[in-house]
């Protein structure tokens, strides 16, 4: 990565700043480092991609899930007025059944596993799924470091214009004065001075052609940041220039390392082989087990209903017993197996009224407890229409698509290293060329200006020595930060940061 910080608290910091600095009217200073880290806090698509690692985290957490039971609780209660009930195609009268109201609560509990192949491979394409969106992200981090510093690249390199079209009016400025004095004094021709006032105009449009251009930049800064500043910022990063000394064959080892971009690809290319194996293991047996607790309450709401159901049983049984005692008595030897009962026994007591009372008293919570029940089921997918063969063609196709998508990143990558090499060298030697030129078009204006002075020399000496050093500027200006963009762009290539420790961008 270019650059590595911590974006929360420095952003929180500068956010701060911003305000205190609005408040007293004073202008926002603004480096790199913190650019970058408002960028990271703010700028919205880094943020709407950043949002699925959370997303990817719980999917592998769901998928690790699977390998533990499930387990559920539940209950209810429910209350039925007494009325006329419907068994099919029967009522209760038909069958001589009472009615009154019930309570009635119950609950369940259950346990249930399921364990198959695809169980198995889902986790492991979780976690691929999860490492690739890190990496996705790591990359989008890695891009929105990039954009900021272009971006600020682009804002430093219009301020520096507007410095060099500033100079180029304060020139002409001075170039106008002294040839209106000479027309004046008879020195020079009027055409001089005509020609000398049309070249201040232009550079005063250039001027402002400049300031507009310099608005323009520090306003994508912004856009990029994710954040608009109160007025306009100071940028205070400066960027040193220095002879590259770094091998070739050295820097395409370390993009194929260490740029976040690549690895992205190769996390990708490694979550759609788990999407693979996953899809194979449709062919694999799936195993199921569940377990069950469940129980009940019914309480009657009517307890005389309740009573009067017991006597009616009993008095059905001391019925019988009467029955059966007089049949005893008056057959010869009595009945077969058959003892004479004590048929009083057969009456509800106060102690019985009461047990039956509170027997009934069970609801809400007094559950009667059901039958434990246990299952295991084992399963072999035999056919399924071919969907299985699709699955993995399809995983297999996508794989193959991520491998080639990943070996078209390595070759870019290469390109990109290679070309932002040589454009880093071709910058530098440039640069210093342009540097020479600039030094030998100030001398040459100066001559020329002091020619002119002495009316040893033309004005149209001078007007073309002010144009070759209005060129020269220009052209330095471009070869500086075409070599700061090729630094960029290596870096950018490589994926990791280049520059030398002492080379580092400071506040000036």
């Amino acid at each position: 990565m270019l650059l590595q910080r911590g974006t929360t608290t420095s952003a929180a910091l500068f956010g701060l700043l911003v305000t205190a600095t609005a408040a007293l009217g004073q202008t926002t200073q603004l480096s790199l480092d913190e650019a970058i880290d408002i960028a990271k806090a703010n700028n919205p698509l880094f943020l709407s991609t950043a949002n699925d690692v959370d997303q990817a985290n719980w999917e592998a957490r769901e998928a690790y899930g699977q390998f533990l039971p499930s387990f559920t609780v539940g209950g209810g209660a429910q209350y039925t007025d007494a009325g006329v009930q419907r068994f099919g195609v029967f009522t209760g009268s038909d069958i001589s059944a009472g009615t009154t109201d019930y309570f009635i609560s119950d609950y369940f509990m259950q346990a249930q596993f399921n364990f198959s192949g695809q169980t198995l491979f889902r986790a492991r394409t979780a976690r691929a799924n999860s490492r690739a969106t890190r990496a996705r992200v790591g990359a989008a981090e890695f891009n929105l470091e990039s954009a900021v510093t272009v971006q600020y690249l682009a804002a430093l390199r219009a301020r520096e214009a507007v410095e060099v079209a500033e100079r180029q009016v304060a020139r002409w400025n001075a170039n106008h004065e002294t040839v209106s004095g000479r027309v004046q004094a008879g020195a020079a021709l009027s055409t001089d001075g005509k020609q000398a006032e049309v070249d201040l105009g232009r550079a005063q449009v250039t001027l402002l052609q400049a300031e507009n251009l310099y608005r323009t930049e520090v306003a994508r800064l912004m856009e990029q940041m994710g954040n608009a500043l109160d007025g306009s910022p100071e940028l205070v990063s400066d960027f040193q220039v220095f002879e590259p000394s770094w091998d070739r064959d050295e820097l395409l080892v370390m993009a194929s390392s260490a740029n976040p971009s690549l690895q992205a690809f190769v996390a990708a290319e490694k979550a759609a082989g788990s999407q693979v194996n996953e899809a194979r293991s449709g062919y694999f047996p799936s195993i199921s087990a569940s377990a069950n607790w469940s129980g009940f309450t019914r309480e009657l709401g009517n307890q005389d209903f309740l009573l009067c159901q017991a006597r009616s049983s009993l008095k059905c049984r001391q019925d019988n017993c009467i029955l059966m005692n007089a049949l005893n008595a008056r057959i010869s030897g009595g009945l077969p197996g058959y003892e004479a009962d004590d048929c009083s026994r057969h009456v509800l007591t106060p102690e019985g009224e009461q047990e039956l009372i509170d027997g009934n008293s069970v609801f809400p919570l007094d559950f009667t407890k059901s039958p434990l029940s246990v299952q295991v089921r084992v399963s072999l997918p035999i056919f399924q229409g071919f969907s299985r063969q699709r699955q993995i063609a399809q995983a297999s196709s996508a794989a193959r698509d991520a491998q080639h998508n990943r070996r078209a990143e390595e070759l870019r990558l290469r390109t990109a290293v290679t070309q932002s090499y040589d454009d880093l060298n071709t910058a530098y030697s440039s640069l210093q060329i342009q540097e020479r030129n600039l030094e030998v078009a100030g001398e040459q204006l100066e001559l020329a200006s002091q020619r002119y002075e002495l009316g040893a020399a033309a004005f149209i000496e001078l007007l073309d020595a002010e144009d070759s050093m209005a060129q020269a500027e220009r052209d330095h200006l471009a070869a500086l930060y075409d070599f700061h963009q090729a630094m960029w762009a290596l870096e950018a290539a490589v994926g990791t940061r280049l520059r030398p420790n002492d080379q580092e961008q400071g506040n000036n």
